[in-house]
């Protein structure tokens, strides 16, 4: 259980990374619908990746609102988002190999299925 939800952590932090990387000004209900979490779950994780020194408060200068942010990345978070990034693919393909191990294996259980029933 702890596993699972530790690789849903890490999807949720590299989506993040990722995310603030391109754009940085993006708000916290912008980042949530983006995720898929809530506002809430949202604030909690920039809160971490605030404390672990990953991202770091700018100004963002076009906003009208001069109370307005960015996140940025920090060099750490740089690196911490190519690990995380890194980790995500090799788990995903993992993932795409056993499912399409499964739909051929699927396939190959209809197949047989149709022929025994054509016999018959």
């Amino acid at each position: 259980m702890t596993d699972q939800r530790d690789k849903m952590r890490e999807d949720v932090q590299v989506r993040i990374l990722r995310l603030l990387q391109e754009n940085p000004e993006m708000s916290h209900r912008e980042l949530a619908k983006a995720v898929g979490i809530s506002t809430g779950g949202i604030h909690y994780v920039l809160t971490a990746l605030l404390d672990k020194g990953m991202i770091k408060f700018g100004n963002f200068t076009a906003a009208k609102d001069r109370r307005r942010y960015a996140y940025v990345l920090t060099r750490k978070g740089i690196v911490e988002k190519a690990r995380l990034t890194r980790a995500f693919l090799a788990r995903k393909m993992a993932e795409y190999e056993a499912l399409r191990a499964e739909i051929e294996a699927v396939q190959q259980e209809i197949a047989a299925d149709d022929a025994q029933e054509s016999r018959s």
